[in-house]
């Protein structure tokens, strides 16, 4: 079932936290007033430091991570995740910059599913489909939150209550995210569910990273690992097929460091259904450790400021999208402006349409049951 292996693999994440060493006198948080939405409704914002110059700020507008400052091989710290400087940015924005995804993270077939023989349906919001969560996800939602302290981390708990028939989903569903930061270089983001009726749930993060830092240019000369042989062809929709195809001998093979732009414009049928004028990567890749978060899932790298992101995950997929849909004329914070293959995303997650497809992994939740992931970011200099 999806709760239990779920919690097993939690277990594991603690067992794997354990060994690190605490330090957590060198930890800090703050938090203060980011803005209003356009109704009126406080926006906060909470900051999170370590002694390492790592600095991740979360506001509770999408229970987004608005702004993450990692220093690269000199020490100097830069932003290195895409977003905005004002909540309206947000509001107004369509690109889920760095956005908690609910209830169902990215695409769901004609925006309908079953379960239990009843039909229900969520608004498209992409062609014929729809996406994280339908017109209003969880990322257009003003979240409570509360700050946090682990015994080796500081951070901030944000929860949300999704009310039965929001968007087309049974149920009255309460998440829980937190976002904690540690002294060992890790940004983990750790999500919890429970329903009070049988529903689906794919929930992610949506950060867009250029370790070259946000609006520096494009990633693709940065260098992928993702450690999964296998992926989720799919249709002119961006639909999965069902199948899991292998990896080896397609421009989806990242198995060893590759280059991001190496096979980017490859004359490959699935990179033009991701991006038919110029191609790109937008997949769901089938990871090797299963939910096993001891095992390293994805490593990128930026040759030029030596900063490296290493991605653990309970997931048994992640999205890695290249930002095929931005054209430069998106203005971000400091008024940068986000080119086209500007960012990717390592968005952990179940499979896309996994309600409708009978092979994958289930996405069900039952009254009763607790949902459980757990993500780590870990980020160093070389």
């Amino acid at each position: 079932m999806l709760q239990s292996r779920y919690l097993l693999s939690g277990l594991g994440l603690s067992l794997m936290i354990a060994t690190l060493p605490a330090h957590a006198a060198g930890l800090s948080s703050e938090h203060k007033a980011f803005g209003k939405t356009n109704d009126g409704t406080p926006v906060e914002q909470y900051i999170l430091r370590n002694s390492h110059g790592l600095q991740a700020t979360v506001i509770t507008y999408g229970a987004t991570l608005q702004s993450l400052k990692v220093p690269d091989k000199n020490g100097k710290a830069e932003d290195i995740v895409l977003g905005f400087d004002d909540v309206q940015g947000y509001q107004a924005g369509t690109a889920y910059f760095g956005a908690t995804i609910g209830r169902y993270g990215n695409r769901l077939a004609g925006g309908a599913f079953k379960l239990d023989g009843k039909s229900y349906q969520v608004p498209k919001n992409d062609g014929p489909n729809s996406l994280h969560g339908g017109t209003q996800g969880f990322d257009k939602h003003v979240w409570k939150a509360q700050p946090s302290k682990g015994k080796d981390s500081v951070g901030v708990t944000l929860t949300y209550l999704s009310k039965d028939g929001e968007m087309g989903f049974p149920g009255n569903m309460k998440t829980e995210v937190t976002y904690s930061l540690t002294e060992n270089n890790e940004l983990r983001i750790e999500y919890k569910a429970s329903t009070d009726k049988p529903t689906v749930l794919n929930l992610t993060n949506h950060s867009y990273f250029n370790l070259a830092g946000a609006g520096n240019g494009d990633v693709l000369q940065q260098l992928a690992t993702l450690h999964a042989s296998h992926y989720t062809p799919i249709d002119g929709t961006l639909i999965p097929t069902g199948e899991l195809a292998p990896v080896a001998g397609t421009p989806m093979d990242f198995t060893h460091p590759t280059a991001i732009g190496k096979n980017i414009k490859a004359d490959h049928p699935q990179l033009k259904f991701a991006e038919p004028k110029q191609g790109g990567f937008d997949f769901n890749w089938a990871l090797d450790a299963k939910g096993d978060v001891s095992q390293l899932a994805a490593d990128v790298s930026d040759p030029q400021s030596g900063r490296r992101l290493q991605l653990y995950t309970s997931e048994p997929g992640v999205q890695f999208y290249t930002s095929n849909f931005l054209d430069g004329t998106v203005k971000g914070k400091a008024g940068k402006v986000y080119s086209h293959w500007g960012a990717f995303t390592l968005e952990t997650q179940h499979y896309p349409d996994s309600p409708n497809q009978a092979n994958f992994p289930s996405t069900r939740l039952d009254p009763g049951k607790t949902y459980t992931q757990h993500t780590v970011f870990k980020f160093s200099a070389q």
